[in-house]
Formats: C-alpha cells, structure tokens, sequence
C-alpha cells in the first residue's frame, strides 16, 4: 500500500472522519497564522478574536515574563541540548523546588509534555497491575492506558463513580493475586465541559482499596487552588490545582498538570513522592532520552511564578469575571452548555440536524476563531464548538461573542438548556 492509499483509509475510518472532513472544508483546521494583536489573530487578510487558546491567565502576552526570555537565552543558549538524564541547566531544579512549594507537594518532577508524560509514566505506575480510567479522560491519558495494557496491565473504563465503586473491590482482588498496584485514572477540570470533579469521593473511594489516583489537571492548574476566606474569585487561590482546590492531600495521589495552558510555556509536570521520582528518573524515557524544554520555556515559567505570586488572583478575579459575561448570556438565552462549574472553557454543542461546517463558516466570517468538536472526538449530541476565555481577552471582545451567539440561538443553531445544566 502507498502513502496516499494509507492517507485514505485513514480519512475514511470512522474514528477520524469527522476531523478529516473539517480539516478539508473548513478554514479552522492548519490555520496559518500570520500576526496576532492581543487576542486578535490574522489569518491572511482576515482578522478574527482568538476563543481557542488555553493561554487562561494571559502570561503569553505578559511584558514581564516575555521580558525575562534574553537573559537566560544568553546564559544558556536556545536549548539545553543534553537529555535531563545527562544534565540540568540549574534552571530546572529552581523550577521543581518553587513548583512544589506552589502545589504543597512533597517534590515535583518537570518534563516536556503531558503526552510524554502520559505514554511513560502510566505503564511505568502500573506495571502488571490494574488500570480503571474514566470513559471521559482525555484522549492522551487513554492512550498511555493501551500502553501500558500492552505491556501488561489490565485495563478497564468505568463511566460513573459508582460504576468504580463497583469495579475496585475486584480490581483491587486481582492485584493483589498479581502482586500490582491498582491506577484510578481521570481529568481534573474537564477539557471539554469544563467541569471539575469532586476529586475528593475518588479519593475516598481509592484509598478505602489501596488504589493511587492519577489526575490530569492540564486545565486546572493556573486557574484553580485552595480556597480561602480572602479569595478574589470562586476559582480559589494560588492557581496551585485541584487537589488543593478541593482540600485534599498528595497521598495516594500522581498530580500531572501542564504550563502550556495557564502559564504559556512548553513544559509539564508531575506532583509525586521523592522516592517516586528517583524511580522516574530511572525509568521514565522522556527523562532519560528526550531533548528537554527549550531555554525560553523554563525562563518564561520562574517568571510566570512570579507574576502568579504577585497579581495572580486579581488575573483569576478577572478571568472569573469575563468567563461568567459569557457563561450567564448563554444561561440566559436558554441555550445548553455542559459546564457547570463556571471555569472557562465553555462548550456550546449545536441541535442534531445542524452542520458543523456550516456553523464554522458563520462563525468565520463573524471573526471568531474557536475550537470545533466534530465526532467521535466528542460524544454525536456534543457536536459543537468550545470558546476559552483568557484574562487578555476585553470586555468589547466579550460583547462582540455574545452578540454572535445571540445571533446562533435565534437561528435555532444551538440546543436548548437542560435541566442538569442549570450552575
């Protein structure tokens, strides 16, 4: 078979279908990018409001932090060419020691990706073990899953917390017998519903079985923390993620979040125990093999804890505010959206005989870049489109958004609220 044949077979696979035909007929798939302007974008002649970046607290745009980038540069170069393995530029431990004490955790561990971290890490937890992921993780915490079934492990999906309930005794039995350890895997704030899950039940679940949860916080880390009586926002403090934001411990617990989301720079994470880390090092293959982060990234990441420090919670205040103009307006118009938590990722699927493509160009030509959510990616009465709002964007942004699902919901582009959907 040729490559073009194989090109083929994979667009007609019903598992990628639905991408293949918005990469081909709409424009907000290998959009090239020519110019930003705050939150706006040129693509081409066009210019159009970005609501699809993840950069949630707008550190991608902060003075300060581009401003700390040259000094390090010149100390270090472009890249740290050596595997972390072989050697650390002294940024990286100043990075995990400041990132531990942000989360209150023990020790931390910093890697490129959650990819990575996912495709290594996972098997490497699990062993010949037991593994019970939640149906809605996300796509890459499945795919370290299947690795690690491959290697050994036994792999299961649970859909509900009672559903684990119901699966840990068994899973639990089973590894014992095997002599493994039992792995709860889930997203923290969901990247597609923007939910949070009381993390706390899972634990207590978990706990009572001598199960360790693995929580993928790429979405909350930055936006969500430990509550308090002086917060600025429902969103808590600190941005230090959803194990304090629930009030939770690190035992039993793997927290993987990432910097590419809140703070803007390519780097990841992993909230762990000193001794887990030492056999992480040893075991895990981005640690040992991969180029690291680029230089700019680990200078762009001590700056953003800077400025996390210093006004962090007055940028979630903010965030907190922009999110809920657009989250109370789609309320309002009685228009449906998963999220419930008031977090700023705010899908909006449309009605079952509407077009994708055809929504996409509308809002094309409306000047508003989003993510679309074509199937299988998201479940047929999910189909839609997801905006993320950051604290860059502006208020008369905001208006022009609203004012365009204004315009959507008149046209019957959207399904109508639910009585779960209500905050």
């Amino acid at each position: 078979m040729h490559a073009s044949e194989l090109a083929t077979e994979v667009d007609l696979d019903p598992r990628y279908s639905g991408i293949a035909r918005l990469r081909t007929e709409t424009r907000f798939y290998d959009a090239v990018i020519d110019e930003i302007d705050g939150r706006r974008i040129r693509v081409g002649e066009h210019w159009l409001t970005d609501w699809a970046s993840c950069n949630y607290l707008g550190f991608d745009l902060e003075p300060q932090i581009i401003g700390a980038v040259e000094e390090q540069l010149r100390r270090w170069g472009t890249h740290p060419s050596w595997s972390r393995m072989l050697g650390n530029p002294a940024l990286y431990p100043q990075i995990e020691e400041r990132l531990a004490a942000l989360l209150g955790a023990e020790d931390a561990l910093v890697l490129p990706t959650i990819t990575q971290i996912h495709l290594s890490v996972i098997p490497v937890l699990a062993q010949q073990g037991q593994i019970l992921i939640d149906a809605r993780a996300h796509k890459t915490i499945w795919d370290g899953c299947v690795f690690a079934r491959a290697q050994g492990a036994t792999l299961s999906r649970f859909r509900s917390l009672d559903e684990l309930a119901s699966l840990l005794p068994g899973a639990a039995a089973a590894a014992s017998k095997a002599g493994g350890p039992v792995l709860v895997c889930m997203d923290g704030v969901n990247s597609m519903t923007g939910n949070i899950p009381d993390v706390r039940e899972y634990l207590d679940l978990c706990r009572a079985h001598g199960a360790v949860l693995y929580v993928d916080d790429a979405h909350g880390f930055g936006v969500i923390g430990g509550r308090s009586a002086d917060e600025t926002s429902p969103y808590g403090t600190a941005g230090n993620s959803i194990i304090r934001y629930c009030g939770e411990s690190y035992d039993d617990v793997v927290l993987v979040g990432g910097f590419s989301k809140a703070y803007s720079s390519l780097m990841a994470f992993l909230a762990v125990p000193a001794a887990l880390k030492n056999r992480l090092k040893a075991s895990a293959a981005p640690y040992l093999y991969s180029g690291p982060s680029p230089t700019a990234s680990l200078a762009t990441v001590l700056a953003g804890f800077d400025v996390n420090a210093e006004r962090g919670d007055k940028l979630r205040a903010e965030l907190y505010r922009m999110s809920m103009r657009v989250l109370n307006h789609v309320r309002g118009l009685g228009v449906f959206t998963p999220n419930t938590d008031d977090t700023p990722i705010i899908e909006l699927p449309i009605a079952l005989d509407r077009d994708l493509v055809d929504v996409s160009e509308l809002l094309w030509e409306r000047g508003l870049f989003v993510t679309l959510a074509p199937y299988p990616g998201v479940p047929r009465d999910q189909v839609g489109f997801r905006v993320q709002v950051t604290a860059a964007n502006t208020d008369a942004e905001i208006d022009t958004l609203n004012d365009v699902i204004s315009e959507l919901a008149g046209a019957g582009v959207f399904q109508e609220a639910r009585e779960s959907s209500a905050s």
